[in-house]
């Protein structure tokens, strides 16, 4: 390029490489912190070549910017030539190229001694971040202090001027001490972010040509092809690009499958339970659920719907072609015990064929500010960094699973971001910095809002009872969600990205108590049968007074009536079988159900 360099007018190349050539006029000394270790498109003629920093800042330099000499110092390694005569080099210094220098100082001398030189010259220091970990105690203090002092003491060279920069290379901006970089002018501080939708695309460019089948694509194919590789890793790095172009050659996919390939990246397996999942039992998934979770058919059908949706990786579709948001959310809400933990198993058995695909967490344990750090793990430095987060764990050792986040409310608001990261973006990023992909997950909150409201004086009320209508309920848990979200929090994005998948679920009605109790009392027939080898008979008169005890209060739902099954059934029955001791193979016949002072005893006998 000519001596009056426009970095603007250059094209294809980042932000931060602009900023370099801009600024090497009037900088001594660069610090370029981030994504260091990625991969930067070059360009050359209409092609775009993938380098790593070190080689995309020589190029750039002796390309761009008349550089002549481009050399990089590596910790415990020594000097790499990158760009220029290795002579050059020899002459200068009286060393080879190949020689070993381990100490610091050792290095600073020879980096001097190029700065200063008349060509235009510039020298990367790599793995700067290294620097405190490998250098003896007083190496880096010094070897910090010469360069600083060269920073401000280096003149400028060529026509026009320009500096013979160093260009330290770190992971993080602080990983230099403030004072080196603090109020001085001639060293300037570069992020280096991952790569935007343009560089995205150079590097797909770049990438996908290498891909079977890309020579039969017309060119309108060929742009749409690039465009979904674009879009599909956003948010990725370039090495990450092309690690999804060497895992389809090796797996035999094709460019037009770089979508399936991108997908096998992110998750870390080929295989796919959701292309999996039976049709015909998807297709009469309420039949399923409703054999499962009894008395709420208009849930049931919300979450089948919503379930048949995910199957055809519809959710988000209306946003985006390239959406990465779960296959599907829900929030339940209603009173305690009408079966929304066991309509999350249900529909977990539905997809996966076993409900121990359930990822449960009680958000309760999770109402502490700092609390987070146990999902998405502590961040480096503090203690437990080394283990990583319960969440980002599981997810990544599962990304097939149903998530539950069991009673929402109760979480600590900065919680609530972390949600709001898995809903919009179908990703999290751990302590440890690993990104973990929720887009084959299925999660699914629950609620008691609005089912109680605490007066003035601290007394506890319910606001929804059984003898309203479902659709009052409804009504008043609907208002009262929206209500939490949007004022008492004031997180009305979480509300927007929930959507309209609430699903209110309504109290145990009478006409449904028949089918749970039959439900429960023939696990405790199973239970007894498969254990002991005992068949149990329950006479028509003990079932009826069982069913008028439990109905008398239905509010505290299925599991209220699993604990007074307890009192009234199973506690009394355990009494009776010790009683009796009957032999393996026996059948036992419970005629009476008795209540005595303040307990219930049951009458009954060996029938063989």
């Amino acid at each position: 390029m000519g001596n009056n360099i426009v970095p603007e007018k250059i094209q294809g190349v980042p932000k931060f490489a602009k900023e370099i050539l801009r600024f090497c006029s009037i900088t001594s000394q660069f610090i370029l912190f981030g994504n260091i270790y990625d991969l930067f498109p070059f360009p050359q003629g209409d092609k775009y070549i993938p380098m790593n920093i070190t080689q995309f800042i020589a190029s750039l330099l002796t390309t761009y910017d008349n550089y002549k000499t481009v050399i990089e110092y590596i910790p415990l390694e020594g000097f790499r030539l990158l760009k220029g005569d290795e002579e050059i080099f020899t002459n200068l210094t009286g060393r080879k190229i190949s020689d070993k220098i381990v100490f610091l100082l050792d290095a600073y001398e020879t980096i001097e001694k190029f700065l200063v030189g008349d060509e235009k010259t510039a020298v990367l220091i790599n793995f700067s971040s290294r620097l405190p970990e490998i250098s003896c105690s007083r190496d880096l203090p010094d070897f910090l202090y010469h360069t600083f002092k060269l920073s401000i003491n280096i003149n400028q060279k060529g026509n026009p001027p320009s500096f013979n920069p160093i260009i330290f290379l770190v992971e993080k901006e602080n990983d230099l001490p403030p004072w080196y970089t603090v109020e001085n002018p001639r060293i300037r501080t570069i992020p280096i972010p991952k790569p935007d939708f343009e560089i995205r695309r150079w590097i797909a460019q770049s990438l996908l040509p290498r891909m079977d089948e890309w020579a039969s694509l017309n060119e309108v194919k060929k742009e749409e092809v690039i465009k979904d590789f674009v879009n599909l890793t956003s948010g990725m790095f370039a090495r990450e690009m092309l690690s999804i172009v060497v895992l389809s050659k090796r797996e035999n996919l094709s460019v037009r499958e770089i979508g399936e390939a991108t997908r096998r990246y992110k998750v870390g397996v080929s295989e796919n339970p959701w292309a999996k999942i039976d049709k015909d039992r998807l297709n009469n998934a309420e039949e399923f659920l409703n054999s499962r979770v009894m008395g709420q058919e208009k849930a049931v059908k919300q979450a089948a719907t919503i379930l048949r949706r995910a199957f055809f990786n519809l959710s988000g579709s209306q946003f985006s072609r390239y959406s990465n948001r779960p296959k599907g959310v829900l929030f339940f809400a209603g009173p305690t015990g009408v079966g929304k933990t066991e309509l999350a198993k249900a529909i977990t058995e539905l997809i996966f064929g076993s409900e121990h695909h359930y990822i449960r967490f009680d958000m309760s344990e999770f109402s502490h500010e700092h609390s987070d750090q146990r999902l998405i793990g502590a961040p480096p430095g503090y203690v437990g960094y080394d283990v990583g987060g319960e969440l980002t764990n599981a997810v990544k050792q599962n990304p097939f699973s149903v998530i539950l986040f069991d009673e929402i409310e109760k979480a600590h608001p900065k919680i609530l971001d972390i949600f709001l990261q898995i809903l919009d973006d179908g990703r999290l990023t751990s302590g440890r910095g690993e990104t973990v992909y929720f887009s084959e997950s299925l999660i699914i909150f629950t609620s008691n809002l609005g089912v109680y409201e605490m007066t003035l004086d601290g007394r506890k009320i319910q606001r929804v009872l059984p003898e309203m209508s479902y659709e009052e309920i409804e009504k008043i848990l609907t208002e009262a969600i929206k209500e939490y979200f949007t004022f008492k929090i004031a997180r009305p994005e979480i509300l927007n990205r929930i959507g309209e998948n609430i699903i209110v679920f309504d109290f145990i009605r009478n006409e449904n108590v028949k089918k749970i109790l039959n439900k429960m009392l023939n696990n405790v027939k199973i239970k007894l049968e498969e254990d002991k080898k005992i068949k149990l008979e329950i006479s028509d008169n003990v079932q009826q007074i069982i069913f008028e005890e439990v109905t008398k209060d239905l509010s505290m739902g299925g599991r209220g009536i699993g604990n007074k099954l307890e009192l009234l059934f199973i506690n009394p029955l355990a009494e009776l079988l010790f009683k009796l001791f009957p032999q393996e193979g026996s059948i036992v016949r419970v005629d009476r159900l008795l209540k005595r002072e303040d307990r219930w005893e049951l009458d009954g006998r060996v029938v063989s």
